[in-house]
């Protein structure tokens, strides 16, 4: 994994090196282990170095042998091995292992068609300066962040949005719009980003530069349809018994695992003591014969803590467990370190234990961790999915009496929502005939729930928005026929192409890595298995109410009983706790959220937040809704600070050499 950056003056002005040594010492952090830049007249290129695969010749940026093709790549193409004697059967030569120059051949061989073929998580892009062309790629899924800006006869792209700001001619300025739609869907919609002017390319897309016309193409979309292209492959499995659906689940994840061991480092696994991080795990140890370490996070309070069900997989699979302890202080101490990374505002604290997670991985040696992300969103593991079959249930017969209890074995997590009567629920749940006529009818609580932090929004911000709660930007994004999907596909593909890309792999995921120079990678997020996972039948998702059934019964005998059966239990984090009932309270939470900053800032209702502030301080904040109010002011209070504020300066704290 690495940093990008570079820059195309289309006004026929020399790229200078100045400008982009600028652009890729913002996120050094990505790539420790080198630094280079290659400048072709106008066009420049910068590459930040986290050596994995090939490290000795792996340098970039990288050309091609006749020095006319050059690429800045971050990720890993995990099936190199195998394209790259496809290619030389093919009669191409190559001087490096790495799989960076299997992208470059693939290339002069296939065009832009070239991404068809790989198995991975990228973003990179191709100055093929014969054709005067930049050719920007994104991986399907959205692992891997890639953003630009293109204004004034200047195109500008990097990993992350820091690198873009560090250009004087970029204007940093907070989009409202952007704002509006974090609280409502916890993330902006790409290509819309929190900032003005910057993009972000959606994921399965390429962004081709040429002739001064930028054209964004969709390559890829995950699809549900009938009609798909995965359509032969429903009516397969529709014909298999549940044992032979297990078999060729095995066979596939094993070898998505199996890929995803290929480095030169060591290779260590992230283990919650869920199913899917327990799965991926015992993969590792059973399957291969690599080495391994895994890591997790610990906390002093049990409401969030895992640490029996860690230990039970640990010693269940002969493991050494390495665990972080997380305090709530310690969460409010890295809090603005962690909003640096994920550059917008969040509403969760989850992402901070896992950058405490990452810095722990670097320490003991490691660049490289398997995860169990992805397999919610593709096997139906989430409340969301469970939550949206019992609504549909419930508004089937709106005036049972009997149906509305089932709301009651929702989130046992939450007290508070077990001891409110049947109405309150139904109501809470939107419940209703009108509701269950929307396409978005599954995400409609959640969507709800958050929209109402927006409460706290000044009158003058809310004027300079869109509102996001009538959904049209998002709408016009779906599928042209998700109408027609069944409704437990609607909400499986609003998490994988919205809150998934857009949080759970960015802020939560190669933000909180990459902060230490760490590389996550996702077994349930293979290609092969996404496309599986989407074949199947529904009930081999949840059957009833019993949530990816199919992984389970995938796991017997891989991991222990206690926890392949264990319900769901989300990830979360110490929130109002890390930053109001530690003594003293930290420094910053009192100055970003005293009312000076809150009026300077022209965000927030100054009143309301001083109410809030003063709720938690008696002890009476309760919910969800007071914890991400807190979290969610503080966190964009935070990027005011660090990136409209205070950006300048930052750059300057690195010494690392960059060599052109």
């Amino acid at each position: 994994m690495c940093g990008i950056a570079g820059l195309w003056n289309l006004n026929g002005k020399a790229a200078e090196a100045h400008a982009l040594s600028r652009m890729i010492q913002m996120i050094r952090h990505r790539g420790p282990d080198d630094c280079r830049i290659h400048t072709d007249a106008s066009v420049g290129l910068a590459h930040a170095r986290l050596s994995i695969i090939d490290l000795a010749g792996g340098s970039q940026p990288m050309s091609a042998c006749d020095g006319d093709v050059w690429i800045t790549f971050n990720g890993e193409i995990f099936n190199y091995v195998e394209l790259r004697e496809k290619l030389i059967g093919k009669g191409f030569r190559f001087r490096t292992s790495s799989d960076t120059e299997v992208i470059l051949q693939n290339y002069l061989y296939k065009g832009e068609d070239c991404i068809e073929d790989f198995e991975g998580q990228w973003a990179f892009a191709i100055w093929d300066s014969g054709k005067r062309k930049l050719f920007l790629s994104r991986d399907r899924l959205g692992v891997r962040p890639l953003f630009y800006w293109y204004q004034h006869d200047t195109f500008l792209f990097a990993s992350e949005m820091k690198a873009l700001l560090a250009n004087p001619l970029v204007a940093r300025e907070l989009d409202p719009v952007a704002l509006d739609q974090i609280f409502t869907y916890w993330c902006a919609i790409a290509p819309r980003t929190i900032f003005k002017n910057i993009h972000e390319l959606p994921p399965g897309h390429n962004l081709t530069i040429s002739h001064g016309s930028a054209v964004q193409r969709r390559y890829w979309q995950l699809d549900f349809g009938e009609d798909s292209g995965v359509g032969s492959l429903k009516q397969k499995l529709a014909g298999q018994s549940e044992p032979q659906v297990c078999e060729e689940l095995t066979h596939l994840l094993t070898d998505a695992t199996r890929l995803r061991l290929r480095a030169d480092v060591p290779v260590g696994t992230y283990l919650s003591g869920g199913l899917d991080s327990s799965v991926v795990t015992a993969l590792v140890r059973k399957f291969t014969h690599a080495p391994i370490e895994t890591f997790s996070v610990a906390f002093d309070n049990p409401e969030y803590d895992e640490t029996p069900h860690q230990k039970t997989v640990s010693r269940f699979l002969n493991l050494e467990r390495n665990a972080v302890s997380c305090t709530s202080q310690e969460i409010g101490k890295v809090f603005p370190e962690v909003i640096w990374h994920t550059e917008q505002p969040i509403l969760r604290t989850a992402p901070a234990p896992l950058f405490m997670l990452a810095r722990r991985v670097r320490e003991r040696g490691y660049k490289v961790v398997l995860t169990g992300e992805g397999a919610d969103e593709m096997f139906g593991g989430y409340d969301i999915f469970k939550e949206a079959k019992i609504r549909l249930f419930c508004a089937a017969q709106p005036n049972s009496r009997l149906r509305p209890r089932l709301l009651s074995r929702l989130y046992p997590w939450l007290p508070n929502l077990q001891l409110q009567s049947t109405e309150y629920l139904k109501t809470f749940f939107r419940v209703s005939n009108t509701d269950i006529s929307s396409p978005l009818f599954s995400h409609l609580p959640r969507w709800g729930l958050t929209s109402k932090l927006k409460e706290y929004f000044t009158s003058e911000l809310r004027e300079q928005m869109q509102p996001a709660e009538d959904l049209t930007e998002l709408r016009s994004l779906l599928p042209s026929d998700f109408e027609r999907w069944q409704p437990f596909h609607k909400a499986q593909y609003l998490e994988a192409s919205l809150l998934m890309p857009g949080y759970i792999l960015s802020s939560q995921g190669d933000r909180m890595a990459m902060a230490h120079g760490v590389e996550s990678r996702f077994p349930f997020l293979d290609s092969r298995v996404v496309e599986f996972a989407a074949a199947l039948p529904v009930p081999l998702k949840m059957k009833v109410l019993n949530e990816k059934y199919i992984l389970k019964r995938f796991a017997k005998d891989l991991i222990p009983d206690s926890v392949r059966n264990r319900h769901k239990q989300p990830y979360r984090a110490p929130e109002g706790a890390s930053f109001l009932c530690t003594e003293p309270e930290m420094e910053y939470v009192e100055e970003l959220l005293g009312n000076a900053q809150i009026r300077a800032n022209c965000l927030f209702k100054p009143r309301a937040v001083e109410n809030l502030l003063a709720k938690f301080r008696r002890g009476q904040a309760i919910g969800v809704k007071d914890n991400m109010a807190l979290v969610g002011i503080l966190s964009t209070q935070l990027v005011m600070t660090q990136f409209i504020k205070q950006l300048g300066g930052r750059y300057e704290a690195s010494v690392a050499q960059v060599h052109y």
